[in-house]
């Protein structure tokens, strides 16, 4: 197969973004239905933030968060003692050739965005952001 000569850079392709929110919002929706068989999982409410796929669709992550943040250790291990099963459930929901295997990992984005907030409440960083630019040349 050609490579896609407009593509540049190692950003993901538009079939890689295009499959990876599908799959996130198939996998959002069986564990919101609590479609699997383990009980431990299904009283969890789980957040698919994101989902990032290998360039061959082979592998998909998964970025995970717990409803609340808490047990986010515990979500993870249930979620990878179930991915055989979740694989099964969602690959029913795809269209595509293959079910891709299924990794999961924290969703820190919210954490991030914490720790951004709490840097630009600080007086030192509003000072510099409310002082005039003076490298402008501004008198």
């Amino acid at each position: 197969m050609a490579k896609n000569k407009f593509h540049e850079g190692s950003g993901p392709s538009q079939r890689q973004l295009r499959v990876a929110e599908t799959i996130r919002r198939a996998l959002s929706e069986v564990l919101a239905r609590g479609d699997v068989h383990d009980p431990e999982l299904n009283r969890m409410s789980i957040t698919v933030g994101e989902v990032r796929t290998s360039p061959d669709l082979k592998i998909a992550t998964a970025y995970v968060l717990p409803l609340g943040g808490d047990g986010r250790q515990d979500a993870l291990k249930l979620l990878s003692r179930n991915k055989g099963e979740l694989r099964r459930l969602m690959s029913r929901k795809l269209a595509l050739k293959y079910s891709p295997d299924l990794r999961f990992q924290l969703d820190e984005t919210y954490d991030r965005m914490d720790d951004t907030r709490r840097m630009l409440a600080q007086d030192v960083v509003r000072r510099d952001a409310d002082a005039p630019d003076r490298d402008m040349g501004e008198s």
